[in-house]
C-alpha cells in the first residue's frame, strides 16, 4: 500500500509531525496495514487535540474510506456503522427520523471510531455517563491482522480497554450503538450567571438533577472574590408542546445558518490576556437569567459554526487541557487549578466546568463521579509545558487526572499515576497486540508503548 509523507497534527497544532497516510477502504486493507512493515495508529477526523493520532516512525490509518451506515433498528434506536461515519452524517441522517446522539462533545466533526477510542463525553455526563454506555459492539483489527469483537458478553476485557483505549488496541472497523428518540430539534435552555466559583458548584449541585445538560462558561481569567465566576447553561430536550406554531411545522429541522469560517492561520496569535479578558467580561455581562430556545447545532456545537477555528491561535497553536478532579476535592482542586492559570497570563479563550456521573468501566476512561473543566492555552514553548507541568501536580495532589484526548504534554510518570488501572490495560494489550502493532506518538510519550520494543 503506498505511503504518502503528510505533515499532520491534532486539533491544538501541537505538535506537527510528518507521518505515513493511508486510507483503507475495508478490513482486508486494514489488516494489511497492521501487519507491514510499520507501527499504524488510527486517525479520524483529527479532532483530538494533541499527538494521540500521530505516528512519525509508522503510519497513519485515516478512516474517511471506512464510512458506510449498516444497519439501523428504527424499533430500538440501535445503529451499526463503520468506524469512519461522522456524527454529522448521523445527525443529517436520523434527526429528520426523530433520533439523535445519546451523548456528544462540543463537535459534531468527530468519527464513531474517534468516540470509542477516547471514550467522550459531552454536557450530560452527570446523568448518562460516557458514550461507551451506549455501545454494544466493537468490531477490530487486532495485532496479528484478524477481525476481533467484543462486547459486555464476548471478550469483555478488549471491549472495555477499547473504550478510551485510543486507538492502541486495534484498528476500529465497525460499532453498534443505541441513538436515542427526541421530538424536536430543540433544547430549552436557562443562563444563569454566578458570582464564583462556590456559587457555581452550588447551582450545579442544586440543579444538575433537574437538568439533562448542564454546563458552565468559566472567565478563567477572573481572580480574587470573582475567581470562578461562570454563566451557567442548563438545559432540556424540547417537546413538540414546548414549540411555537411555526416550529411545530418542522421540529425536527435545524435552521439553515450561513457557515464562517477562518481562512488562513495569521502570522501572530489573535489571543492575548488583553483580548481575552474583554470578551469574558462582554460574554459574562451579556448572559442574564432568562430561558430559551436554542437550536441542537447552536447548543451543542457553536463552534463548528466556524470553520477552521484553530487557526486564530496562530502558528504555534495551543494546548487544550482538560482536568477532571472527583466531588470530594474538586472544589478546592478546582480553585487551585484556577488560580494557576489566572496567575501565569494563559489567556483562556475557551473554559467549560461540567459535573461527571459515573464511569462506564473503560479500563482507560476518564470520568468519574466529579468535575471536569476543559481549557485552552496559546502555545508559548518556553513557558506553556511549565505551566501544564504545574497543572499536573495539581491534579495529582487532589486525586485528578487529564483528559487523553486533549493531552499533548504530560510525561509516563504523571499519566502513570493518574490512571492506577494501566497495568491491567497494558495486559489486555499484550493479548491482542504483542509486538505493540500500534503506537502514537502519544502512546511513546505516556510510556503505554515501550519505544524499545515498539515496531518500527
Amino acid at each position: 500500500m503506498t505511503h504518502r509523507p503528510t505533515a499532520i497534527a491534532g486539533w491544538g497544532g501541537v505538535p506537527r509531525e510528518t507521518c505515513r497516510v493511508v486510507h483503507p477502504a475495508d478490513a482486508a486493507a486494514v489488516a494489511v496495514t497492521a501487519t507491514g512493515d510499520a507501527s499504524v495508529i488510527a486517525r479520524g477526523l483529527g479532532r483530538a487535540y494533541g499527538d494521540s493520532a500521530l505516528n512519525p516512525q509508522g503510519t497513519v490509518a485515516q478512516s474517511d474510506r471506512l464510512d458506510r451506515f449498516r444497519s439501523f433498528d428504527p424499533a430500538t434506536g440501535m445503529l451499526e456503522c463503520e468506524s469512519g461515519v461522522s456524527f454529522a452524517a448521523i445527525i443529517a441522517s436520523f434527526l429528520p427520523r426523530g433520533w439523535f446522539l445519546p451523548t456528544t462533545p462540543g463537535t459534531k466533526f468527530v468519527t464513531v471510531g474517534g468516540a470509542i477510542a477516547a471514550d467522550i463525553h459531552g454536557k450530560n455526563h452527570h446523568r448518562v455517563g460516557s458514550f461507551g454506555n451506549f455501545v454494544d459492539e466493537i468490531t477490530l483489527v487486532v495485532g496479528d491482522g484478524s477481525v476481533a469483537s467484543c462486547s459486555r458478553d464476548n471478550d469483555p476485557e478488549l471491549f472495555f480497554a477499547t473504550l478510551g483505549g485510543m486507538g492502541l488496541t486495534g484498528v476500529i472497523l465497525s460499532a453498534r450503538f443505541r441513538l436515542v428518540p427526541v421530538e424536536t430539534a430543540w433544547i430549552t435552555v436557562r443562563h444563569r450567571r454566578t458570582a464564583n466559583l462556590d456559587d457555581t458548584l452550588a447551582l450545579f449541585h442544586e440543579s444538575d438533577a433537574k437538568c439533562e445538560h448542564s454546563v458552565a462558561w468559566i472567565d478563567c481569567m477572573a481572580r480574587g472574590e470573582r475567581l470562578g465566576r461562570s454563566v451557567v447553561m442548563q438545559g432540556n430536550h424540547a417537546r413538540l408542546a414546548d414549540l411555537d406554531t411555526r416550529r411545530q411545522l418542522a421540529p425536527l429541522g435545524l435552521p439553515h445558518k450561513r457557515t464562517k469560517a477562518v481562512p488562513f492561520t495569521p502570522p501572530v496569535g489573535l489571543l492575548s490576556p488583553l483580548t481575552v479578558r474583554a470578551f469574558n467580561s462582554v460574554f459574562y455581562a451579556a448572559h442574564g437569567d432568562e430561558e430559551k430556545l436554542v437550536d441542537l447545532d447552536a447548543f451543542f456545537y457553536p463552534l463548528d459554526a466556524v470553520l477552521h477555528w484553530n487557526r486564530v491561535y496562530g502558528p504555534r497553536g495551543f494546548v487544550q487541557y482538560q482536568a477532571f478532579f472527583p466531588r470530594e476535592s474538586s472544589a478546592v482542586g478546582l480553585r487551585r487549578l484556577l488560580d494557576c492559570v489566572a496567575a501565569a497570563g494563559a489567556a483562556s479563550f475557551l473554559a467549560v466546568l461540567k459535573s461527571c456521573g459515573e464511569g462506564d468501566g473503560g479500563v482507560l476512561s476518564y470520568l468519574e463521579p466529579g468535575h471536569t473543566l476543559a481549557l485552552d492555552m496559546p502555545y508559548h514553548p518556553a513557558r506553556t509545558p511549565a505551566v501544564c507541568r504545574e497543572l499536573d501536580r495539581i491534579l495529582l495532589e487532589h486525586g485528578g487526572r487529564l483528559y487523553l484526548a486533549k493531552d499533548a504534554m504530560t510525561d509516563a510518570e504523571t499519566f502513570r499515576a493518574m490512571y492506577p488501572r494501566l497495568p491491567e490495560f497494558l495486559a489486555i494489550k499484550r493479548r491482542v497486540d504483542p509486538h505493540d502493532r500500534f503506537v502514537s506518538s502519544q502512546a511513546l510519550r505516556v510510556g503505554i508503548v515501550n519505544r524499545a520494543n515498539a515496531t518500527a
